[in-house]
């Protein structure tokens, strides 16, 4: 997962300077960053935006667990209506010096995320979190997809048998 500064919310924390590897960091999301993270990710709103992380580690291997949470308002697949939903999406993430991954081939192996120059975007990190969150298929709670069934007596070519007067072809 590829953390990139200068989104639309960034918190850049200096991990290095952690009392003993260990730490809690809280991305509250102003409305002006939810209103952005909106309109980068298609959706009609996104309030109440926070993540809480906890850090457990060395400055240069840390292990990011915790959760972001928001209220996300999203366009229903099947009725087209907005609606509002609580998003809540666990987070567990390994990050380790961006010293320790040069020469390794990200191909080969699941690398962790790196932490570069010290420091770690967290509010980057919530973002990228309530985008794994949303449903790619949002649907209003109470609205069922009816699928549209043929009459069972109604077979695909019957519509055009009765066109042609119900005759068969030559044999």
């Amino acid at each position: 997962m590829n953390r990139h500064e200068g989104g639309p919310l960034t918190r850049s924390v200096n991990v290095e300077r952690l009392p003993q590897g260990r730490g809690a960091v809280t991305v509250e999301a102003t409305q002006a960053e939810c209103d952005a993270l909106a309109r980068d990710f298609g959706i009609p709103a996104i309030r109440d935006l926070v993540g809480r992380f906890d850090l457990d580690g060395s400055p240069s291997q840390l292990r990011v667990t915790g959760s972001v949470e928001a209220w996300v308002t999203q366009v229903c697949t099947v009725s087209l209506d907005p609606f509002e939903s609580r998003v809540v999406e666990p987070v567990e993430v390994d990050f380790t010096s961006a010293d320790q991954l040069v020469g390794t081939d990200a191909e080969d192996v699941e690398l962790p995320d790196p932490i570069v120059n010290g420091r770690i975007d967290f509010g980057a990190l919530t973002a990228e979190f309530l985008a794994l969150g949303l449903d790619p298929y949002p649907r209003k709670p109470g609205i069922a997809f009816e699928e549209r069934r043929e009459d069972e007596a109604e077979k695909p070519f019957a519509a055009l048998a009765r066109l042609r007067g119900g005759e068969r072809g030559p044999e």
